[in-house]
């Protein structure tokens, strides 16, 4: 048993090596939402640029799925004063975003945007704000958090980033980089460049810091690595396995898979002190350890009821619960920020590893996806879409989808494989 959950998790966890290395994600749009409210982002004043700011914003939009933005403009006001608002009502777009960019002579660039509503004929948003021009695409992403948090009440997601292993070739030999990009997958920096494995990267709650199991030294450890200055801490590497780190939601402890006392088991280190405490006690294998909301539970991956389940650790008491009960297969589990949901990777008997939620409120569990290895699914920080990893051919890109599944694209890289995402707070 031990060892069959073990060979699952190794599937799951590893991706066959592919090209060079160091590109971008670029983005494939497979399943349009036909429901997604249109939306027209003007081209803004004296934008110049080679991506316009419209260009950004109105596919950060369409990224939601809760979107579908004009392709061609009847006119193209820069503010709301020109709106004509007859014109854009009778193309059935309610919402019109305008503006304009003004550089000055100390190489800052003012943008101004303006959010319109046609039906209620007035403007419901409007800013304006100054930065440097490499700034230029962080601006276009909270322009979108804005827009997108005004029509819908919800908060935006594209400030956000995603953490995310690249495994590619380099001389004819397999290397892996952690690498952290833009919620679009642009702007990709390198965190840390191996010859051996990286795996399972979990970000602090403040996005500052990112926790993943490296194999450097011969042997899976444990690091967290401040973005900021690039530093790094060991902070477990314990005899046998050292993995599946997890932060607690006010970021003061973490919680591991340890196989110090020889079995696989759910541990709890306290940051500042190094204290650490055994959370599970059981002859079957306990890993993939992730957090509740609230900080008071824990939920895990065993296979102590014969197959590999999830399950819930009450912290304080030690009380296990088991969640899932539909499917031969279900791990890799993932709540949202409001703790309505769990995403999970779901298999039934003879079928593929596919994302699948669950509503913890009813116990209804929905197949997402239907491609042959799905992986790692992880919530963006509004709870509203899935990053995970899967494949397309015999590449392996991420995917991202509405929680409904009728929005879907994907972001493979134009070179190597793309594993282990985990979307930033």
């Amino acid at each position: 048993m031990m060892l069959r959950l073990l060979k699952h998790l190794m599937a799951l966890s590893m991706l066959i090596s592919a090209s060079l290395s160091h590109a971008e994600l670029t983005i494939d749009i497979l399943k349009a939402n036909n429901n997604a409210m249109p939306i027209a982002v003007v081209p803004f004043g004296s934008d110049t640029a080679t991506e316009p700011l419209n260009r950004i914003i109105s596919d950060d939009l369409a990224r939601s799925g809760l979107f579908k933005p004009a392709q061609s403009f009847p006119e193209q006001p820069t503010n709301s004063a020109e709106v004509v608002f007859g014109v854009w009502q009778g193309l059935g777009l309610d919402f019109v975003v305008v503006g304009k960019v003004t550089p000055d002579a100390n190489n800052m660039i003012t943008i101004q945007y303006e959010l319109v509503s046609s039906s209620q004929q007035k403007r419901i948003l409007g800013e304006s704000m100054t930065i440097p021009p490499t700034r230029w695409r962080e601006a276009a992403h909270f322009i979108s958090d804005r827009i997108f948090k005004q029509i819908t009440g919800m908060d935006g997601a594209f400030s956000s980033r995603v953490a995310y292993v690249l495994q590619y070739k380099r001389e004819g030999n397999t290397r892996y980089r952690l690498e952290i990009a833009d919620a679009d997958g642009r702007q990709p920096n390198s965190v840390l460049d191996s010859a051996e494995p990286i795996l399972s990267p979990s970000w602090s709650p403040d996005g500052q810091k990112i926790a993943y199991v490296s194999f450097e030294s011969g042997k899976p450890a444990i690091y967290i690595q401040t973005l900021s200055n690039q530093q790094r801490q060991l902070i477990a590497s314990f005899k046998g396995l050292n993995g599946a780190p997890a932060w607690s939601p006010d970021g003061h402890k973490l919680a591991l898979t340890l196989s110090q006392d020889g079995n696989p088991e759910i541990y709890l280190l306290e940051l500042a002190n190094k204290k650490l405490t055994r959370l599970t006690n059981h002859y079957a294998i306990d890993t993939e350890a992730r957090w509740f909301p609230d900080g008071r539970a824990l939920l895990f991956t065993s296979d102590r009821g014969g197959s590999p389940q999830i399950y819930r650790l009450d912290i304080d008491t030690l009380e296990v619960k088991r969640l899932t009960f539909d499917g031969s297969f279900n791990g890799r589990g993932s709540i949202s920020a409001d703790g309505r949901y769990l995403a999970m990777v779901h298999r039934r008997s003879g079928q593929n590893f596919q994302i699948a939620i669950q509503d913890m409120q009813t116990g209804g569990l929905s197949t997402l996806t239907d491609t042959p290895l799905d992986e790692s699914p992880s919530f963006s920080p509004n709870g509203q879409m899935l990053v995970y990893a899967t494949r397309q051919g015999k590449q392996g890109v991420l995917g991202i989808m509405s929680l409904d599944g009728r929005f879907k694209l994907q972001l493979p890289a134009s070179d190597g494989q793309v594993r282990e995402p985990a979307w930033s707070p």
